[in-house]
């Protein structure tokens, strides 16, 4: 459970002991069974890690989870609402395409969309 800890002599702990330790200085260990994948999501980015091996452990009422897997990055595309879209093609006059490819070259942004359009 512990990498680099060793018994007696240059062996390994038994594990039955450490288990035995660890209950005594109040951490309990569980592993969760059947995790297909876990996912994290942040402002940018999910990160999804597959094959997972998800193992919590309880120290004095304070949860760790230990994540171990394949894990890879996958970015968030800009998504843009159809009332954006409708916004944008209602005050510039251009086709729902354009209004969309604006949107998205402006990162979402009506104003600079609109902008741009009227401009060109």
């Amino acid at each position: 459970m512990f990498p680099g800890i060793e018994g007696v002599g240059g062996r390994g702990m038994n594990p039955a002991k450490m288990k035995q330790m660890m209950k005594q200085m109040g951490i309990n260990v569980k592993e969760l069974k059947d995790v297909q994948e876990v996912i994290i999501k942040t402002a940018d980015s999910n990160i999804v890690i597959e094959n997972a091996n998800v193992t919590i452990m309880n120290v004095q009422g304070s949860e760790t989870y230990q994540i171990v897997g394949d894990a890879k990055e996958i970015p968030k595309e800009l998504e843009i609402p159809a009332d954006d879209i409708k916004l944008v093609m209602e005050q510039t006059g251009v086709s729902e395409k354009e209004a969309c490819e604006a949107l998205i070259k402006s990162n979402g942004n009506l104003a600079e969309a609109i902008v741009k359009l009227s401009s060109a």
